[in-house]
């Protein structure tokens, strides 16, 4: 063979093995989908393809204050590990500042997307333009925010909390639409500021706003917890000779002011009727005592919910802006049915 011929075949030799490290030797990596950074990566990189990647959650929850909160949580750890997503949780103790500190860890971490459960209604905006301008969209979970930029987040998955007190205040009117003197009614609230409190407050008072014998006396916060209800529950006791009901904004609250209304001497569920919001077993099981008389239910169990909208916010899915939970009430007796079937 010539030695020309030799050197000729050698250029193109030379020519197919730029031409295929070119074509193929970044798996398509420098596409927009895979070059989040913005500079292509350099050919000895291993990149992966979007559907192989694993989704990482960044997930903030309120606290532990309640056996709703409780069930709540693990409904999301569970299902976060059932979707093969990796989720990286805080728990904010109460406390707004920790929310906050969390998600700006998670904005550093650059989780594909931020989950949480809002402690308080407003505060919220210049963290979650902060999530946005780093392109990691944000789904709120039970809690709404207050924010009119509604860019700032995704979906809010959860109760409709209004709702929950319209059926409190429709069941109450019911009772006493024969009444003809004023009916007393004290209130156990839940964080003060939480979207939960002041919806439940106002869905209430709309309905039973119809009944003018029906009284709001006194409405306290009781930050959702058993022993603040317990505490709240022995003042109003001590403060008002005539109380007729309780409506209780969780059950914790409601079954720490039953231990309040017991150590009184009194009956709870007979002498003070008591209507609660949840529906966790522990209520569900003094409902079937007869000691809880309605209870409206909210239900934490939210985690399937959120992997699938992760997933789709992920993907480019379009999600509703507005996720609303199915949710049922409950009477004494139906509490009862139902208790055996209560996971939670």
């Amino acid at each position: 063979m010539k030695p020309t011929t030799k050197k000729g075949l050698a250029l193109i030799a030379m020519a197919m093995l730029v031409f295929t490290t070119a074509c193929g030797g970044n798996g398509g990596s420098n596409s927009p989908a895979n070059n989040k950074g913005g500079s292509s990566p350099s050919a000895t990189e291993t990149t992966v393809a979007p559907d192989d990647k694993k989704i990482t959650l960044g997930f903030s929850q309120v606290g532990a204050e309640s056996g709703w909160r409780t069930a709540n949580t693990q409904s999301v750890q569970d299902s976060a590990k059932e979707a093969g997503f990796e989720l990286k949780f805080s728990d904010a103790q109460q406390k707004q500042e920790n929310q906050i500190k969390a998600i700006r860890t998670y904005i550093q971490q650059k989780v594909d997307v931020i989950a949480f459960s809002p402690v308080v209604e407003s505060g919220w905006d210049t963290v979650l333009k902060e999530a946005k301008d780093a392109g990691i969209p944000v789904i709120l979970t039970d809690r709404a925010v207050d924010s009119t930029d509604t860019s700032l987040y995704e979906t809010f998955i959860g109760s409709d909390f209004v709702e929950e007190g319209r059926r409190a205040g429709t069941w109450l009117v019911d009772q006493f639409k024969d009444a003809t003197g004023n009916v007393n009614i004290v209130e156990l609230q839940g964080t003060t500021g939480s979207a939960p409190a002041n919806d439940r407050k106002a869905g209430f008072a709309e309905v039973i706003a119809s009944n003018a014998n029906l009284k709001v006396i006194a409405s306290q916060t009781g930050d959702f917890t058993r022993a603040k209800g317990k505490e709240v529950m022995q003042a109003f006791l001590k403060a008002h000779a005539d109380i007729d009901v309780l409506y209780a904004h969780n059950d914790d609250m409601a079954l720490g002011a039953i231990q309040a209304i017991e150590a009184a001497g009194l009956k709870p569920g007979v002498d003070i009727i008591i209507i609660s919001v949840d529906g966790v077993k522990d209520g569900f099981v003094a409902a079937s005592e007869g000691k809880i008389n309605f209870i409206v239910e909210c239900n934490p169990l939210l985690g399937p919910q959120l992997m699938q909208a992760v997933r789709d916010v992920v993907e480019g899915k379009e999600v509703p802006k507005r996720i609303v939970t199915e949710e049922g009430v409950f009477t004494s007796e139906e509490a009862k049915s139902e208790l055996p079937n209560r996971k939670y």
